[in-house]
């Protein structure tokens, strides 16, 4: 059911950006050369290092967006819904699903000029891969075997953390791909980082900045296998405020920046574009019996009655958001829609009702952490809080800074909070490892429960429908990531899961002679870029 969802999900893809973005008059008729991408993000860290990745984690995304930029995966799957070989350019597998083959692609050199081997594969991804997938070098080729069959491990290595790298001795990464971090720059004393500025060619491992700022400079790597890239460069900046986001692309400072849902409609106000994708963010409420009165499955069954999943996303949420039933989407499972979750209120008042009084907002407040970062979490924290309520169920709402990345863990010292509010962000193209991340993560069911080894839609929704049922976890909205384009960024075609493709982006730069005096060109990025391709460019 699920690989009948991609041509679909294909199709709308193509639509949309069409509709969105039609072809601007008087833009340039042929991709140009050169050109900086100026990107802002709200993150204030980032790694490279998919070791490090937190399945759910939002700033796990963020990691993996600019990640794509310096590595590369064996395989990916395209707008329409097709496999595309990467790394690999082909792949068996035995009858059974149990083993599976990928041939190399032979040339391929990392960004420092040395070869990749299989040997590089294997050392990358056996740290990734799930427990009991087995890889292997043998001739020009690696092998991924398991005792479970693995119908689905295209959608996992076209996804998520699967990227091939090379670990250096000082502990940065080398990649294939088409950029590679040239410099990072501080614009504050009081940005920390791991290391040092990586060395040429390589890409840092981790770049934390706890002050206003930081610069990551991408370079275009002239001798990637698939191609020069159009762009000279990528410059990203950390840590920048959304609302600031929106303001620089508006006076032009920024190319790509990330837009909340509430700054959605302001920025189509103002003629800006906007880009969304499928929704990939499950707001939602977590219980544990860490506080007795949330053990009680009628205060739960009660309590998830109130919600009023419509208002969170129409009007909280300016109808940027949809009302959520699943654990996962659509787009991803194939059967989300089978799944309702009902707001009755009267309903919820009378389970209250017959409840003990000291049950659930009598004697004891049920004491609600709010665990995902940022100002739309403590907003739904609080509308959980109002619903509640409503059916006579006291919600306090206990204040906790949670760092970036840690807001989906089930850990925690706090004994005292049976209720959290997480966030969790899709990462993989597979239905069964995403169920399998989000109960682990979560901590969801018993542990012998927890690994979900079926890719059958028909064994996934029933798994799905009893962590439901048994109201551990309620899903309350999902959201799209919204991205705010400039007006002279070209090619912008993201596929509907978030990933950017900026390797194929270009800038709708004036031509030499409407350029301004003062523009003078710069050793690896120039103001005024080449009408022609450079050597090594893509076709």
């Amino acid at each position: 059911m699920k690989h009948f969802e991609y041509p679909w999900l294909a199709i709308i893809s193509v639509l949309g950006l069409l509709l969105l973005f039609p072809p601007a008059a008087g833009s340039s008729v042929r991709p140009r050369y050169g050109g900086t991408l100026q990107v802002e993000l709200r993150e204030t860290g980032l790694s490279l290092d998919p070791r490090e990745w937190k399945a759910g984690a939002m700033e796990s995304a963020t990691n993996e967006k600019l990640a794509a930029l310096v590595f590369d995966r064996l395989e990916v799957l395209d707008n329409y819904g097709r496999f595309q070989p990467q790394l690999a350019t082909e792949w068996t597998h035995d009858a059974t699903f149990k083993r599976w083959q990928f041939t190399l692609r032979a040339g391929v050199k990392f960004s420092d000029g040395s070869t990749l081997t299989p040997t590089d594969v294997v050392v990358a991804l056996q740290p990734l891969l799930p427990k009991g997938q087995q890889i292997t070098a043998t001739g020009s080729s690696v092998v991924i075997q398991s005792a479970t069959a693995m119908p689905d491990l295209l959608e996992e290595l076209a996804s998520g953390r699967f990227f091939v790298y090379r670990v250096q001795p000082d502990g940065t990464l080398l990649g294939t791909g088409p950029f590679f971090v040239a410099e990072t720059k501080e614009t504050s004393k009081s940005v920390d980082k791991s290391d040092s500025a990586p060395a040429e060619g390589s890409s840092a491992a981790l770049v934390r900045s706890e002050g206003k700022s930081t610069h990551l400079h991408f370079r275009a790597n002239e001798e990637t296998w698939s191609g020069r890239p159009f762009l000279d460069a990528i410059d990203v900046t950390l840590g920048v405020p959304l609302l600031r986001q929106l303001f620089d692309l508006q006076l032009g400072k920024a190319d790509l920046v990330e837009l909340s849902p509430d700054l959605v409609r302001r920025a189509m106000q103002d003629n800006l574009r906007v880009w969304s994708s499928s929704p990939v963010v499950l707001y939602g409420l977590r219980f544990d019996d860490t506080q007795p009165a949330v053990a009680d499955a009628q205060l739960r069954e009660a309590l998830s009655l109130s919600l009023d999943r419509q208002t969170m996303a129409n009007v909280l949420l300016q109808k940027q958001a949809e009302p959520a039933a699943a654990l996962l989407p659509q787009w991803l499972s194939g059967y989300a829609f089978l799944f309702t979750m009902e707001t009755n209120i009267a309903r919820a008042r009378e389970i209250r009702a017959a409840l003990p009084a000291n049950a659930g907002g009598g004697a004891e407040s049920l004491r609600l952490r709010v665990d995902a970062p940022g100002d739309l979490a403590k907003l739904l924290g609080e509308r959980v809080a109002i619903n509640a309520r409503q059916a006579a169920i006291l919600v306090q709402i206990v204040n906790r800074v949670i760092p970036r990345g840690t807001a989906t863990t089930a850990s925690s010292t706090d004994t005292t909070t049976g209720l959290h509010l997480f966030a969790w962000h899709y990462s993989t193209l597979s239905s069964r490892l995403e169920l399998e991340s989000f109960i682990g993560a979560l901590r969801l069911g018993d542990s012998n429960e927890s690994a979900v080894t079926s890719t059958d839609p028909e064994q996934l929704y029933a798994r799905e429908k009893k962590l439901l049922e048994e109201r551990r976890v309620l899903p309350l909205v999902a959201l799209p990531e919204y991205v705010g384009v400039g007006q002279n960024v070209r090619d912008w075609m993201p596929a509907r899961w978030g990933e950017w493709h900026l390797a194929d982006v270009w800038l709708d730069l004036p031509e030499p002679a409407q350029a301004q005096a003062g523009n003078s060109n710069s050793a690896g990025s120039p103001a005024n870029p080449p009408a022609t391709a450079p050597s090594g460019a893509k076709p």
